[in-house]
């Protein structure tokens, strides 16, 4: 039996938003890796193993995955969201440029899903209609300063943005100074949209003037999107609808 690796994004959390193209490889493998809660997302089988691991350990079961490959397994690395946005294509990558020379020639598949920050825009309208940028507010693999740097240039260049990971109990301060930063640089009280649980039967939307967000209002399980200066809100019954206009006037 010839072995292979797929890369597979389970989009957001709604079982109905995990692509076709997903759905025939999850069909297909003898085993199934990845981040404990993800793995729980899919239903035991006959022929099919489940290996679920604990969240910082990306590289060891990205290994793990490619030595199954090697062996002729069917192997399905599963992410939420799209695997290649802050999740675990690149970890995939990252084993095979430095592993074994064989896991090059392995057949190794990247398939996309959607990503948390494009269920959160299309809950409440569009509020990444123009230029955006995803910022991942975590400081676990990267440094705090760098992540300060790029909120600031993000916002001197008027990006919509989008962050994940903004608030986790083992750095719960990580947030309140990303807002700092972000109110320091912005100036004004454009729209932050927090998506929680986006496409679950318990999803909310809320919608806060920057100036007015306190650091509380974020988790692991929230979605960030900011407004640039010129995104607009459009009020209504229900939640209101946000969109960044597509046209820009010459600055």
């Amino acid at each position: 039996m010839t072995g292979w690796v797929v890369i597979a994004g389970l989009g957001p959390g709604n079982d109905a938003l995990v692509t076709p193209e997903v759905q025939d490889a999850l069909a297909e493998a003898t085993d199934i890796v990845g981040y404990i809660p993800y793995v729980a997302r899919i239903d035991p089988r006959e022929g099919l193993t489940l290996h679920a691991s604990d969240n910082r350990v990306e590289i060891d079961r990205s290994r793990h995955a490619l030595e199954m490959a090697s062996e002729g397994k069917r192997v399905v690395v599963v992410s939420s969201g799209d695997p290649g946005v802050f999740a675990m294509a690149a970890a995939v990558l990252e084993a095979v440029e430095h592993g074994a020379p064989a896991w090059r020639d392995l057949d190794i598949r990247v398939l996309p899903g959607i990503t948390a920050m494009l269920a959160a825009a299309a809950a409440c309208g569009a509020p990444l209609g123009h230029d955006f940028c995803a910022i991942n507010l975590s400081d676990n693999m990267k440094p705090w300063a760098l992540i300060e740097k790029r909120l600031r240039l993000a916002a001197e260049a008027d990006f919509a943005m989008a962050f994940y990971n903004p608030r986790s109990k083992s750095r719960p301060e990580g947030f309140g100074k990303a807002l700092k930063a972000l109110r320091d640089a912005c100036g004004d009280s454009r729209p932050m949209i927090f998506a929680r649980n986006v496409s679950r039967p318990d999803q909310t939307i809320r919608i806060v003037p920057l100036d007015e967000v306190t650091e509380d209002m974020a988790d692991m399980r929230t979605v960030v999107l900011l407004g640039s200066s010129t995104t607009r809100i459009i009020e209504r019954d229900g939640t209101p609808l946000v969109y960044t206009p597509r046209s820009v006037k010459d600055v």
